[in-house]
């Protein structure tokens, strides 16, 4: 094996490098992608109680809703610095996270009631 690598920088270098780093980013990314199908296909994950350590991605995640669901029930275009959670975002907009949670209940269950989404999400 030793040899082989020998032999291919010798060859080529520059293409030795391109190689080892597309194997590279190939691993991690594969990692990546298993250890979020694991995650979340794992029934602890799905349909988890919206808590306030929770991130907007997260409950989206957990709740199989997309993404513009949950901005429109937060009513937040996009987040300014990094993922802020519910209890934070609560905070700013100046209401309780019950109430918080409540809006994004509503708004799962308006989408879930959808006509196009009820065979997605089984028999409510």
């Amino acid at each position: 094996m030793l040899s082989l690598l020998k032999r291919m920088w010798a060859a080529a270098p520059v293409a030795t490098i391109i190689l080892a780093v597309a194997l590279g980013l190939s691993v991690f990314f594969g990692v990546r992608t298993t250890t979020s199908w694991i995650y979340w296909t794992d029934p602890a994950h799905i349909d988890q109680p919206i808590e306030g350590w929770m991130t907007p991605r997260y409950v989206a995640m957990s709740w199989d809703v997309p993404r513009d669901v949950m901005m429109n029930a937060l009513r937040i275009d996009r987040p300014e610095d990094g993922p802020p959670n519910l209890a934070r975002l609560a905070e700013a907009r100046g209401v309780t996270l019950d109430a918080l949670i409540a809006e994004i209940e509503a708004a799962i269950a308006a989408h879930r009631a959808a006509p196009d989404n009820k065979d997605r999400h089984g028999p409510q």
